[in-house]
Formats: C-alpha cells, sequence, structure tokens
C-alpha cells in the first residue's frame, strides 16, 4: 500500500467534513500534514476519477463530486494504488537449478496478488462516510 492511498482517503474525508466541500490543497495539505504538491498529485488522480471537481480562480478548489455513502474505499484504493502491495524485488533466480530460487517470485506474485483481493474485499465494506463517522466518533471519545 502506498501513501497516495491514504492521503486520498483524507481528503475526500476532509471535503466530505466541510459543509460547502471546497477546499484548496494548501488547506487539505496542512490537514493531512503533507506537502501541497503531493496533495495536488493525488487530487488529480481523484479529479480524473470523477470522486472531485476543481474551480480554478481566486475562491477556487477542490470540491467533493460524489456522495461519500456510495464511495468505497476499494474504490479510492483501485485509483491510487493498485498493484502496490506487490514489492518492486523479488527474491530467486528463473534460471536456477534449485525448485525454490526459480519458483519464488511467481509463488510470491500470487500470494500478494490474493491478499490485495482479499484487502480490496475489506476496504469494499467501508465507505467515505464510514469514515467521516469514525472520525466523529474519535471526538466524541476524546
Amino acid at each position: 500500500m502506498n501513501s497516495e492511498f491514504t492521503i486520498a482517503v483524507h481528503s475526500l474525508v476532509f471535503l466530505a467534513y466541510k459543509t460547502d466541500h471546497m477546499a484548496t490543497s494548501d488547506m487539505i495539505a496542512h490537514n493531512v500534514n503533507t506537502h501541497p504538491s503531493r496533495v495536488r498529485k493525488v487530487m488529480s488522480c481523484m479529479r480524473k476519477s470523477g470522486y472531485i471537481v476543481t474551480k480554478e480562480g481566486l475562491g477556487g478548489g477542490y470540491m467533493l463530486n460524489c456522495n461519500p455513502e456510495e464511495v468505497s474505499l476499494a474504490e479510492i484504493y483501485r485509483a491510487t494504488s493498485i498493484g502496490s502491495m506487490k514489492p518492486s524485488w523479488c527474491s530467486g533466480k528463473v534460471d536456477e537449478a534449485c525448485v525454490v530460487a526459480c519458483n519464488m517470485a511467481e509463488v510470491m506474485d500470487h500470494i500478494f496478488c490474493d491478499a490485495e483481493q482479499q484487502l480490496l474485499i475489506y476496504l469494499q465494506q467501508t465507505k467515505i462516510s464510514d469514515v467521516l463517522e469514525r472520525v466523529r466518533d474519535a471526538q466524541i471519545q476524546r
């Protein structure tokens, strides 16, 4: 999993929380605790996927373009992170005579693919609105 997923979820929850559903990249970056350029990169992906729209110029920013009760974390994961569970390096050598060495990369690929599918099944159960509700509950419990 990569940080783009976390930034995307945080940003969408933040926009869902805001009554006017609009924020600049600086506002989001401050809330997420990251650099505005990272926010702009992730929000570009969210815009391409249709989850947000942008308004340019004075008073502009990012606006939610989806119903938080309908968008699952699995959708956001697919838009930002699919395939990131698999590491870029895997042990073993294809031309090795050892059965372990020559098959390890393929076996691990399948393991990571299966794990990612299970993660998607889990994330499908949680909507952006659910995350916002958890944030609100955490505040009440403080």
